[in-house]
């Protein structure tokens, strides 16, 4: 099982750090880190190239931490006749955030994780996720920021992790802790924006 969960782990990180957003984007003709934000996400595509392209974009940003999370313990479970270890999801999920984070394809200049970050965590954590998803939808309905969204969930999911998941092992929150603290570090500057008053409101057009 050792060689076979490697091999998984390896493809993991290379499945995260497929640019979605950069391969989507190039059927309009556009190089999504030359616009808007910059940023290779389905938020920046969403706004600058297409609301259809943007939507796939967070699905696949999306599935490609999921698959590594839910399918790939399985697989390995599998190809090794016995049960994986329970920490094998939490190490391909943060392999392929990591992937996404700072992808090798294109110099390591990543998007922010948010929607790779939420497939994994459906995958190693549904119930936790839940409560993230409903406080994204809140925050989204009250602000109108997709950053202020993103981050009040980042924040939440460890929480509501630490007290549906504790009593069954420390691995899981601290996971959790880990990839939201991360998500919020790569809003740094969403929220020095936010601060001087420049953020992008989601259904405001740029003057």
């Amino acid at each position: 099982m050792h060689s076979t969960a490697a091999v998984f782990a390896i493809l993991s990180y290379f499945l995260g750090a497929v640019p979605f957003g950069l391969l989507l984007s190039r059927v309009k003709g556009v190089d999504i880190r030359q616009v808007g934000s910059k940023n290779i996400g389905a938020t920046n595509v969403f706004r600058s190239v297409s609301k259809t392209l943007g939507v796939l974009t967070f699905v696949a940003d999306g599935l490609k931490g999921f698959v590594p999370a839910w399918l790939f313990p399985k697989i390995v479970a599998a190809w090794g006749h016995g049960a994986p270890p329970p920490w094998l999801g939490l190490l391909f999920a943060a392999l392929a955030i990591a992937g996404h984070t700072w992808p090798v394809y294109i110099k390591f200049k990543g998007g922010k994780g948010v929607a790779t970050s939420a497939g994994a965590l459906i995958g190693i954590a549904p119930a936790a996720t839940g409560i993230g998803l409903v406080t994204w939808i809140l925050a989204m309905a009250l602000t109108r920021y997709v950053s202020v969204s993103s981050i009040a969930a980042a924040l939440i999911v460890p929480a509501a992790g630490w007290g549906l998941y504790a009593k069954q092992g420390l691995a899981l929150p601290i996971a959790l802790t880990v990839i939201g603290l991360l998500i919020v570090w790569r809003h740094k500057g969403n929220i020095q924006r936010l601060m001087n008053g420049t953020e992008h409101r989601f259904g405001k057009s740029k003057r």
